[in-house]
């Protein structure tokens, strides 16, 4: 890679861990009390697969270790966000499914953070995010495959 290409591969991947940064931490501020992304981010999972997924599952999908998982999942268990439940075909695994408090707080979440994401795409255009939703979209699937 020549010295100009480098410098735009660190100028892109610096933007983009700054931009993600400045989001988590706006959206930390506006989610409902008690909500953390990484819940957001299971419930919005369970509601869009609508299928109970194995703790492992989850894990890969998001990319963390069995035990980070284990302890989002333990904590929306006790807010009562998701059922979790023996499987009966397999007693060593566990089924997680999104309850109905759950859909409910998910929803919740997604009218608190709604006026931010609206206002963020308005001042950016949303000729520039339906441009580049695409570029990330491929980003997101090369970084997946490797």
């Amino acid at each position: 890679m020549s010295d100009q290409q480098n410098s735009l591969a660190i100028a892109l991947f610096s933007e983009i861990l700054v931009a993600e940064q400045l989001l988590r931490n706006r959206l930390s501020k506006v989610l409902p009390s008690g909500m953390e992304i990484s819940h957001f981010s299971v419930l919005t999972h369970l509601e869009h697969t609508n299928t109970e997924k194995t703790p492992a599952q989850l894990a890969s999908a998001f990319h963390v270790t069995r035990g980070a998982m284990t302890n989002t999942l333990s904590k929306l268990e006790w807010a009562g966000y998701i059922h979790i439940r023996p499987d009966w075909d397999d007693a060593r695994r566990k089924l997680v499914a999104i309850s109905p408090a759950g859909r409910k707080a998910r929803a919740a979440a997604i009218t608190a953070i709604e006026p931010m994401i609206s206002t963020l795409v308005q001042e950016i255009g949303s000729d520039n995010v339906r441009t580049t939703l695409p570029i990330l979209r491929e980003l997101r699937v090369k970084l997946e495959r490797s």
